[in-house]
């Protein structure tokens, strides 16, 4: 209790009122796996007010460096969560060639098109983002950059 939460509503576009969490329920909805949590705002000038709609957020207290994979490089499966890399083979008969290896990984937060990698990756491993549920592990690979999707961290779908 404490962390700092920010709002900000509709009808004042560009402005953000801060405040503090001050209770949050010991109980998890089941089925989203939400938290409940109250947070205290000041309101100078009452423009703040019953029924508005409101954009919360909780402000992280420290920023922490973790490792993004684009979400289309995941392939989920009941034994386990895991990614394709590219490396150079090891063996004789495909030496010099570009081979996939499967990783199993330990998952963590999704914002838009990213996944968070606790565990299983390394930084600087080439992930392969495109077509990865055809791969089998040895398989030689080619790398083309320019069929990786365009992942972001808020994507918007532009309407035709």
């Amino acid at each position: 209790m404490g962390d700092v939460t920010q709002v900000t509503v509709d009808a004042f576009p560009g402005a953000t009122w801060s405040g503090k969490i001050t209770t949050i329920n010991p109980e998890v909805d089941p089925a989203t796996r939400n938290v409940r949590v109250r947070s205290t705002f000041a309101n100078p000038g009452g423009r703040l007010r019953p029924g508005m709609f409101a954009k919360v957020e909780v402000v992280a207290p420290e920023a922490r460096p973790v490792l993004l994979v684009p979400a289309t490089a995941i392939l989920y499966a009941p034994f386990g969560d895991s990614v394709f890399t590219v490396e150079q083979a090891k063996d004789a008969e495909q030496q010099g060639q570009l081979v996939a290896r499967q990783k199993f990984v330990r998952l963590g937060e999704r914002r838009g098109d990213f996944v968070a990698v606790s565990s299983g990756l390394a930084l600087g491993e080439t992930v392969v983002s495109n077509g990865a549920f055809k791969l089998r592990n040895g398989m030689a690979v080619v790398v083309k950059q320019d069929q990786a999707p365009k992942a972001e961290l808020d994507p918007r779908p532009v309407e035709q």
